[in-house]
């Protein structure tokens, strides 16, 4: 009951006041995050629930908290800051992790408020898209190994950097489009990811 009170005392004077940053900010029907040097300052409900946390849970916190591992935010914690820094646009889709560990497909775009440094403050809009895009599960390995395709590398490059050989990345390749049932990588991702394979972030 004290919780619909504030929303009503809430929603009364955005309405009197005309001011509705925080009202719009705070019921928003997408999830809404504002960052700084990729911490959490702060995120809306639906942000929070849709990763299964309680809003103050989430703040101060790294975005690392909402990937799969630590590895995977490393391989694209940088992604996008050429685009926000020549355009101050970018988005993608990718795969992120609730707090009860499961994964599901994720619609991201940004915006920066610093696009000389495109990370150290930034607004981003997250949308689920489990009802349109199921999760496919992936292990560790195949999700690294699309990362780094999605990124242009060859099977040797790719071999190279996670320290395996270049016939194992293959046998890896290879399993992923028998998995889809797909004959080369541009439907893998297309079947990972439904877009075009600049935007698809499936690591």
């Amino acid at each position: 009951m004290w919780q619909i009170n504030i929303v009503e005392t809430l929603i009364d004077q955005s309405y009197r006041t005309g001011v509705f940053d925080e009202l719009a900010f705070t019921y928003a029907p997408i999830g809404l995050v504002v960052t700084e040097n990729r911490v959490i300052r702060d995120c809306n409900r639906t942000f929070a629930t849709m990763f299964g946390y309680e809003r103050s849970e989430l703040q101060g916190q790294t975005f690392a908290l909402l990937y799969p591992t630590d590895e995977e935010f490393s391989n694209i914690r940088d992604r996008g800051i050429t685009a926000l820094r020549e355009s101050n646009t970018y988005w993608d889709e990718r795969i992120m992790a609730r707090k009860d560990s499961s994964l599901f497909w994720c619609r991201t775009r940004g915006h920066s408020f610093t696009p000389e440094e495109p990370l150290m403050r930034a607004v981003w809009s997250f949308a689920d898209l489990s009802d349109v895009r199921p999760y496919q599960p992936l292990t560790r390995r195949e999700r690294e190994i699309v990362s780094h395709l999605a990124d242009g590398l060859t099977s040797k490059e790719i071999a190279l950097k996670l320290e395996l050989s270049y016939r194992t990345v293959e046998v890896y390749r290879a399993k992923m489009l028998k998995k889809f049932g797909v004959s080369n990588t541009s439907a893998l991702f297309q079947s990972l990811g439904a877009i075009g394979t600049e935007h698809v972030v499936s690591r």
